[in-house]
């Protein structure tokens, strides 16, 4: 079981670009601290619902994010 879901930011011509590697969540902010609460919020809403066990995380799994 995994207990991260890994994800990565970079910068896009005008926005911050944040894709999960894990799971199917891509999302973008206008600065670094608007993209990492969008990637939360839309990982939450990803996994609202989802048994955890099925997709391989632990309840609760933490965000890694690399840049």
């Amino acid at each position: 079981m995994r207990h991260s879901i890994k994800a990565y930011i970079h910068k896009g011509e005008t926005h911050y670009i944040a894709e999960c590697m894990d799971i199917a969540v891509v999302t973008q902010g206008k600065t670094l601290d608007e993209t990492i609460a969008n990637l939360r919020e839309a990982v939450a809403l990803h996994l609202e619902g989802e048994d955890l066990a099925e997709l391989d995380l632990v309840p609760n799994p933490s965000l890694l994010i690399t840049m």
